[in-house]
């Protein structure tokens, strides 16, 4: 431990002040041949000895709680009278400075020793989480215990975590010495260990329940989600403290039940016995902040400015977080403004508000004046600017971090996957497990959906390897991104292998396995399975139907898919979006019921987009319909002016109905406006690697290679067929 340095003149004041009050003691202690005189019992003499050792104890307190250790050893060495207290206080000193064998050695050198100094000795190696078993053998050693004792040792063997020893000592604990000291922090012991029915146990058992026992098992009825019980105890209490109020309120926020809390804040301010503290005001910014109640939040901060209360930095934190969250960030930044005190919660705080808001520059401005930065920052910073699409700057900022953690990196690889960079997210994964860096399940979810996206089979079933090599093959969030990875491979199969080894599936367990059959053609499959979800009792959300409308699409269940349009708003309350309308309009068209989806198209509530008038052009083709395809075509051009698309799909129409004029016609508007139809795109993944080819590039370094082995498959195949008696044409 480092000690500061001390002054020597300012030593030698402090032990000539001390020696002067000691004077006394120094003379009583120096043996005369003359006579004594016999004093009185509240003689002078004896009143400034006690005095005097009275404030050497004080100082040798002091001293230590401050960090001065040298001196409060120097002060008790030149001491020439000390008392049991005066012993006491320099164990104390040692224990709270963590020099343990220096509190041993003084508490085996004191000539008398009381049962203030044994729980003394065990108070310090609780607090220095020293060896439990010795500690109880110096506690059996005490001639007399206390409750203060027994309530020590048990402390001690909770917070080691041997409960069974805690319980054993508790048991022997006499009646007298049990409540409320010992029942309290076995019963405290319990709840932090999340072991509420022991805790029950003890509470029930006590003889004596104060306001401290009753609050702490408020706090744990809260927390086993027994409110009615926990506002039955708080009901029944004769006495309140803040902690009381504090646990029921936020029990209440806790169970989702905001307006319940909020009113029992109101109720505490309305019977003032009660004052709240800066942890009631920072449970409500919370609660506010979480129940999105900007009102109330903003309320509570006229509150608190003006309560007699210390603005510190745990409750400036609160309120900063609040605002953040709502996005109300020129509040949050108001409240940043005036905070003496600022820590690195407080800056992160106000940084995510305004990444989340999409004000990166100026959160970035506020990162770049950061005293100090930790990890939290660096990977805001990331999403920030992931979120904008700028992930050179994402890369430069990774690079630039002085440490990372599988949260960065994570960060990362989810900036690649949201920005379509699948390969490089893929590759960074690769990076990730080459630096020893362990994967969450986050970071599973996020490349599992960039193999999801390459459909990368062979990828995914080696990440599918690592998860249960890593034992996360049961994280709900994993499971989810395994049945997507292996839908969009093709391979529903297996992707509903791994949905029926769920044990709780949610709704976007359900959405991914019902959208995987609908992706791969099982229409059929998708709508049992929603039937199976409506029979769980969950609710589906409006992704459910857009991948059950889109199955209906595939199979041609028009009437099927007319009913489940129809029931999200009668049935569900969910109003149809875009991209419901477009789903319909696709399966109408794909039944040759164009005229009703033009009407229905026509019924929208709103405008439609590209997608809509899209499905209406593939499916006018497919019919052979100009009428509608020129109008969807129109519509598109509007939407969408530097697509080919529309000027493609419609020239090839008018080729199939003979009106070949009217094909030239609009590809040399086509090329008037110098619009080029995006090239087809494949790509395939060879050791790691993945290969992109496009239509008419012929920039792939191994061109030459791959043209002569293409020609030469091309003559197996002809041989093949010749000799089949077929013909290539």
């Amino acid at each position: 431990m480092v000690m500061r340095p001390i002054l020597k003149n300012s030593l030698i004041y402090r032990h000539s002040l001390c020696l002067r009050r000691n004077s006394t003691l120094a003379l009583s202690n120096y043996k005369h041949n003359t006579p004594t005189t016999t004093r009185t019992q509240n003689s002078p003499e004896k009143t400034t000895t006690s005095t005097s050792i009275f404030q050497c104890n004080s100082q040798i307190s002091k001293l230590a709680r401050n960090g001065n250790l040298q001196e409060a050893e120097a002060i008790f060495k030149t001491m020439p009278q000390r008392n049991i207290v005066s012993w006491n206080a320099m164990l104390s000193a040692y224990a709270e400075n963590g020099k343990m064998s220096k509190a041993r050695q003084v508490f085996d050198e004191m000539p008398v020793r009381a049962t203030t100094t044994y729980n003394a000795m065990i108070t310090a190696m609780v607090k220095n989480k020293c060896d439990m078993v010795k500690a109880h053998d110096l506690f059996r050693d005490i001639p007399e215990k206390n409750a203060v004792s027994y309530a020590t040792m048990i402390t001690g063997f909770v917070k080691a975590g041997m409960f069974d020893e805690a319980e054993c000592l508790y048991g022997e604990t006499p009646v007298e010495f049990r409540d409320p000291v010992a029942s309290n922090v076995l019963l405290s012991g319990y709840m932090r260990a999340g072991r509420w029915e022991e805790a029950l146990r003890v509470f029930e058992g006590m003889a004596v329940k104060e306001v401290v026992s009753c609050s702490s098992m408020v706090d744990g009825y809260c927390k086993m989600g027994k409110l009615v019980d926990a506002r039955r105890l708080f009901d029944e209490m004769p006495e309140r403290n803040v902690v009381t109020w504090t646990a029921m309120i936020d029990g209440y926020f806790k169970g989702g039940f905001f307006e319940d809390g909020f009113a029992l804040f109101l109720r505490m301010r309305r019977e003032g016995d009660v004052s709240a503290n800066g942890n009631t005001l920072a449970v409500m910014f919370k609660a506010c902040r979480d129940f999105v109640r900007y009102r109330e939040g903003s309320q509570i901060h006229g509150l608190v400015s003006r309560m007699p209360l210390e603005f510190d930095l745990f409750l400036g934190n609160s309120m900063i977080s609040m605002y953040s969250k709502l996005g109300f960030t020129g509040e949050a930044k108001a409240v940043f403004g005036v905070m003496k005190n600022k820590d690195t919660v407080s800056w992160n705080s106000l940084i995510t508000g305004l990444v989340q808001r999409g004000q990166v520059s100026e959160a970035y401005e506020l990162f770049v004046k950061m005293p100090s930065k930790d990890i939290v920052s660096w990977t805001d910073m990331i999403k920030g600017f992931s979120g904008k699409g700028e992930i050179t700057k994402c890369v430069e900022l990774f690079r630039m971090m002085p440490e990372k953690d599988d949260v960065t990196w994570t960060a990362m690889i989810s900036a690649f996957v949201s920005n379509g960079c699948y390969e490089e997210a893929t590759s960074w994964f690769r990076n990730m497990l080459r630096g020893g860096v362990c994967p969450n399940s986050y970071t599973f979810s996020s490349v599992l959906s960039a193999a999801a996206s390459l459909a990368a089979l062979v990828e995914g079933l080696q990440i599918h390897a690592r998860v249960v090599k890593m034992n996360m093959g049961c994280d709900l969030s994993v499971q989810n991104s395994l049945v997507s990875m292996y839908s969009k491979s093709g391979n529903a199969d297996d992707a509903y292998k791994i949905f029926l080894r769920i044990s709780d599936p949610n709704i976007v367990s359900y959405n991914t396995m019902i959208s995987g059959f609908s992706y791969n053609g099982f229409g059929n499959e998708a709508v049992k399975l929603f039937s199976a979800l409506e029979s769980t009792g969950t609710e589906p959300n409006s992704v459910t139907f857009l991948a059950l409308l889109s199955a209906c699409a595939h199979v041609g269940y028009v009437d099927l898919g007319w009913k489940y349009f129809s029931s999200m708003k009668s049935s569900h309350g969910i109003e149809p979006g875009p991209d419901h309308y477009a789903c319909m309009v696709d399966l109408l068209g794909r039944s040759g019921m164009l005229d009703e989806a033009y009407h229905l198209i026509s019924s929208m509530p709103f405008e439609p987009h590209s997608g809509v008038w899209g499905s209406l052009l593939g499916a006018s083709k497919t019919c052979l319909r100009v009428d509608l395809a020129e109008l969807a075509v129109m519509k598109l051009i509007e939407l969408e002016p530097d697509s080919a698309t529309p000027y493609v799909v419609l020239s090839q129409l008018y080729s199939l109905v003979g009106k070949n004029t009217d094909g030239d016609r609009i590809r040399n508007i086509k090329k008037s406006k110098r619009i080029k139809k995006d090239p087809g795109s494949s790509w395939i993944i060879l050791k790691g690697e993945v290969h992109n080819f496009l239509a008419g590039d012929g920039s792939h370094l191994n061109l030459e290679e791959i043209t002569f082995t293409l020609k030469m498959i091309e003559k197996d195949v002809e041989l093949v067929s010749v000799s089949h008696g077929n013909s290539i044409q």
